[in-house]
């Protein structure tokens, strides 16, 4: 079963979607088209890799480009052979307002509507508030993920710069906001800071999942509350190696946080920028990283447990996975 629970929209637009946007909207076409712009060439480290997220930036600023751009990552992810997508965004890069905030995650729900629509797959939008935003900006995304709880929007996100931003306090109120609007609470954590960020995540901002989490390892007491509090760790192996998190993909924490008995999840991040999609994570499991027919099976379980979903899709999902594990 394929279960992507960590997705960047920013990290799904097409090339030859770019260099149509680009042509009708005047946006000078990057030195060497726009693939290379998109894409790495291999491990780099988190600056050069959010560069080249950022290039797809541009587009998000027509609302029908938006749309169209999560339309078609719905319908990639669906060719694909996925069974469900999440696919977060961060709505007020985007847009200098409230209303402009609300109109973009109207965009990307509708576009990802449609292509659930047209592919059967079912997808859900994952709104992320930014690190380096202040408090005003995160609590009007979080009003307009509020807004859109139940119609497309499922759940709620923290990204950016662990680094130069690493206080989680003044998300407070965001997240507080998001979580009584019903919506399921992630939050990037550990990747580039230590791993005690994860567990403030936990207890600060009621994230139940965690983003990367690559520096959890470190601390033994910090492995031990995650694993003890049943929180899932979203794990993307490749792109933490692309972003430098861990030095090569062998030494991804992935076998030692299934030994440990975490629960994980696993996603690709920006596939685009790393040439890796979902299956291509699921090799690295698989074939790098040892997990046996039985691990799979349990992170796909875990996954679907997990998901930000509604029940009747969830157990759509679970009966799936039982079904193919049966076969």
């Amino acid at each position: 079963m394929l279960v992507d629970l960590h997705c960047h929209l920013e990290g799904r637009v097409r090339p030859s979607t770019a260099a149509e946007l680009a042509a009708a909207g005047g946006v000078p076409e990057p030195e060497g088209g726009w693939e290379r712009a998109i894409r790495l060439d291999g491990p780099a480290d988190l600056t050069v890799y959010l560069a080249k997220v950022a290039s797809t930036y541009p587009f998000f600023r027509s609302i029908d480009a938006t749309r169209r751009i999560a339309r078609e990552a719905v319908e990639d992810a669906a060719a694909a052979g996925l069974d469900y997508l999440e696919l977060r965004f961060g709505p007020a890069t985007h847009a200098e307002d409230e209303a402009g905030i609300d109109a973009v995650i109207q965009a990307v729900v509708d576009g990802m509507r449609e292509a659930s629509d047209d592919t059967g797959m079912p997808s859900g939008a994952v709104v992320a508030a930014l690190r380096h935003h202040d408090e005003v900006t995160n609590l009007a995304v979080a009003r307009a993920a509020a807004r859109w709880a139940g119609a497309g929007v499922v759940g709620f996100d923290l990204a950016g710069d662990e680094l130069l931003f690493p206080a989680l306090a003044p998300h407070r109120r965001a997240f507080d906001l998001a979580r009584a609007a019903g919506l399921g609470i992630t939050c990037h954590a550990a990747e580039a800071a230590p791993g005690a960020a994860a567990r403030e995540a936990v207890e600060v901002l009621g994230a139940t999942r965690i983003g990367h989490g690559a520096h959890i390892l470190a601390d033994a007491d910090v492995l031990r509350f995650i694993a003890g509090e049943a929180i899932v760790v979203e794990i993307c192996p490749t792109s933490n190696w692309y972003t430098g998190a861990i030095a090569d993909i062998a030494q991804h924490p992935a076998p030692a946080f299934r030994d440990a008995g975490v629960r994980l999840a696993l996603g690709d991040d920006n596939p685009m920028q790393t040439g890796s999609d979902l299956s291509g994570e699921r090799a690295v499991l698989r074939d790098q990283l040892g997990f046996s027919p039985s691990d799979l099976h349990a992170l796909d379980r875990t996954s679907v447990d997990a998901a930000f979903l509604d029940p009747s899709t969830r157990t759509a999902l679970s009966a799936k996975l039982d079904s193919s594990s049966a076969a």
